[in-house]
C-alpha cells in the first residue's frame, strides 16, 4: 500500500484495504487474547498466594470463552484460498417430497441466517420461491463478512432431515432433503467473458412480500447461462435493471467459482474438498426421532442437541471440515 501506483488504481485499491483490514483483524484478535491468558496467569498466582477461590471460579468460567474464541481463530488460520476470505451466495434448494422438504429447506435457510446473524454478517435475501403449503422450494441469499465464503463452503452438499412429520396425520417419520451450494462473491476487477448470445434472461412477477411493486411490475430476473447450464436469480431490487446487475454479478461469481472447482480437478482427481452437489451424497443427516442427533458425513463429527444446530451453531462442522481439508 505504499506504492504510490496503487493509489492511482482504485480498485486495487479497495480490495487491498479490505485484506489490510481482515489481517488487521486478526492480528489484533489474537493479540487480545494473548493479553487475556497473559492477565489470568497473573491473577492464577496471586489467587494461589492469597487463597482466593473466588477468582478461581472466575478463570475457570472465562476459560471456555477463551478455548470457543482461540478455536474460532485457528478455523480462520485454515482459511488460505483464494477466494476464503471472500463474501459468499448461498443457494437453498428442496429436494423430492413435497410439503416436507419445502419445511426442511425453510429451516435450512433460516439456520444460515441465525449462523450469519451470530457472527455479525450482513444477509440480504437475494430471491426466494415459497412452498405451496409450507417452507420454500429454493432461495438465494448473499451473506456479507469477511471469510463468509471460506467458512460456508464446508456447508455445500446434501443434507437429510429425519423426523416425526408434523404435515402427517398419522405421525410417521419421514426423511427429507435439501441441497445447498456455495459460491464466493468476486471483485468487479476480476474479468469474466459472458457472451450475450450465451445467456437466456426471464423476467417475472417476484412473489412473497415486498410491497405492492411486487405484485404489478415484471420485476424479478432468472439469468442463464446455456453453456454451463448455470442458473441465477434476483428479485430483491425493485427495479428490472438493478435485478439484473445483480444477476449478473452472481453469473460471474458463479462461473468463477466452477472455474476454480476446474483447476482444482486438475491438480488433484480425487478431488477430496469437492462433494458432489446430488441426491444420495449427503454431507450430512440431522435426526430428530426417534434419537436425537447431527452426524457430519465426511468426517463423522457429531453434535447431539440439534435445536442449538438448527438455530445457527455449526462452527463445529466447519472447523471439523476444514481440518480434515488442512490434513490431506
Amino acid at each position: 500500500m505504499e506504492n504510490p501506483e496503487i493509489w492511482n488504481n482504485h480498485q486495487e485499491m479497495q480490495k487491498l484495504n479490505r485484506e489490510k483490514s481482515a489481517l488487521e483483524k486478526s492480528v489484533q484478535d489474537w493479540t487480545q487474547i494473548q493479553q487475556k491468558l497473559e492477565d489470568s496467569i497473573l491473577l492464577i498466582e496471586m489467587a494461589v498466594e492469597e487463597g482466593d477461590e473466588e477468582v478461581f471460579a472466575q478463570l475457570k468460567a472465562e476459560a471456555s470463552d477463551y478455548e470457543e474464541k482461540i478455536a474460532e481463530l485457528e478455523t480462520q488460520s485454515l482459511l488460505n484460498g483464494e477466494a476464503d476470505m471472500n463474501s459468499t451466495y448461498i443457494s437453498i434448494n428442496s429436494g423430492a417430497g413435497g410439503t416436507e422438504a419445502c419445511d426442511w429447506a425453510g429451516m435450512i435457510l433460516r439456520m444460515y441466517t441465525r449462523w450469519a446473524e451470530r457472527k455479525g454478517f450482513q444477509v440480504e435475501l437475494l430471491s426466494m420461491t415459497e412452498g405451496d403449503e409450507a417452507g420454500i422450494k429454493s432461495a438465494t441469499l448473499n451473506i456479507q463478512g469477511p471469510y463468509a465464503y471460506g467458512l460456508l463452503k464446508a456447508e455445500s452438499g446434501v443434507h437429510r432431515l429425519v423426523r416425526i412429520s408434523p404435515f402427517d396425520s398419522n405421525a410417521r417419520r419421514h426423511t427429507s432433503f435439501a441441497s445447498v451450494f456455495c459460491w464466493p462473491e468476486i471483485d468487479d476487477e476480476i474479468e469474466i467473458e459472458i457472451k450475450s448470445e450465451d445467456l437466456r434472461i426471464d423476467t417475472y412477477r417476484a412473489s412473497g412480500k415486498g410491497g405492492q411493486h411486487v405484485n404489478k411490475t415484471d420485476s424479478a430476473v432468472r439469468m442463464t447461462h446455456v453453456p454451463t447450464g448455470i442458473v441465477v436469480q434476483s428479485q430483491s431490487q425493485r427495479s428490472q435493471i438493478a435485478n439484473r446487475d445483480k444477476c449478473m454479478k452472481m453469473l460471474k461469481a458463479a462461473l468463477y467459482e466452477e472455474e476454480m472447482k476446474k483447476r482444482q480437478s486438475e491438480k488433484d482427481e480425487a478431488n477430496a474438498s469437492k462433494m458432489a452437489n446430488e441426491w444420495g451424497s449427503q454431507i450430512r443427516s440431522y435426526v430428530l426421532a426417534p434419537y436425537q442427533m447431527v452426524k457430519d458425513h465426511r468426517t463423522s463429527f457429531e453434535n447431539a442437541t440439534p435445536d442449538h444446530v438448527l438455530d445457527g451453531d455449526i462452527d463445529k462442522f466447519i472447523e471439523s471440515y476444514l481440518k480434515m481439508l488442512a490434513n490431506k
